[in-house]
């Protein structure tokens, strides 16, 4: 039997290449978003689904789940990529910023899940929850402690939901894309993040950047977050971190097994300014 993924936030970058991923591998696909386009992907229309979900109302996101069920009897994985980005000094952001971030990011996820797991526990095949985070979930990077926070809160919920929903057999799985310069992180978030790097923290701000311009590997691309994101779905075992791309897979060897020291030390040289005198 042909397989069904759902997944949150596919009008764009690491969703919207997840779904046509899956697309191109033969499976059903109900691909999500606030506001519903179809002509984004290219898929016979008995395997694509697109419909209208935002992961912050709990009414949304049951009747995508009942319209998923409906249109291809189970869902086999569900994907949680909704989210929005943010660049900032936190001395600077407004109280409703922070707020806006855990909505999508955090307390969308745990609306999904919690949505998902009594319909996937009911199945006769179950089901995976792949919940995608950052690479910020490996290693914190400056300017971006709410977006971290955000995502972390995440890394850990998924780490203790593992444990109870393999009681119930569902497998649960991270994947943590690097930065990608070719989505539109930045792009959705400019309302977001306008004025929120004022002094003291611009010239810190404009010196991060120039620094990030010679990274010191290759940036992900929304390939290796949609193969991440396959590998997840598909491969046996009890992995449950999946780095995706090469930024990201050289922050986990910087960070496992290393003294913590080495690891900060190693950070703030490739990616943090010196304070100016």
């Amino acid at each position: 039997m042909t397989r069904t993924l759902l997944i949150t936030g596919a009008s764009s970058g690491y969703g919207k290449a997840t779904a046509q991923h899956f697309l191109d591998r033969g499976w059903n696909v109900v691909a999500t978003m606030r506001r519903p386009a179809p002509e984004l992907f290219n898929a016979p229309a008995e395997r694509l689904r697109v419909l209208p979900l935002d992961v912050t109302d709990p009414s949304s996101i049951d009747r995508a789940l009942d319209q998923a069920t409906a249109a291809f009897g189970s869902i086999d994985v569900l994907v949680n990529n909704a989210g929005i980005g943010l660049l900032s000094a936190l001395e600077h952001t407004p109280d409703e910023t922070v707020r806006e971030v855990f909505e999508t990011n955090t307390f969308g996820v745990i609306n999904a899940c919690r949505a998902a797991i009594p319909r996937l526990r009911r199945q006769p095949g179950k089901g995976t929850i792949i919940n995608v985070t950052s690479s910020v979930g490996i290693a914190p990077m400056p300017l971006v402690a709410v977006y971290t926070a955000s995502k972390t809160a995440i890394e850990g919920f998924s780490e203790s939901l593992a444990y109870e929903m393999a009681y119930v057999g569902i497998p649960v799985k991270i994947v943590q894309p690097g930065f990608a310069p070719s989505t539109r992180f930045a792009a959705n978030g400019a309302d977001r993040m306008q004025g929120l790097t004022p002094a003291p923290y611009d010239a810190y701000a404009q010196a991060y950047f120039a620094r990030m311009q010679d990274y010191p590997t290759a940036y992900a691309s929304e390939r290796d977050i949609a193969e991440a994101v396959y590998r997840a779905a598909t491969e046996p075992g009890g992995q449950l971190r999946y780095p995706a791309g090469a930024d990201a897979e050289l922050l986990t060897e910087l960070r496992v097994g290393k003294p913590e020291g080495e690891y900060l030390s190693r950070v703030r040289e490739m990616f943090a300014p010196k304070r100016s005198r």
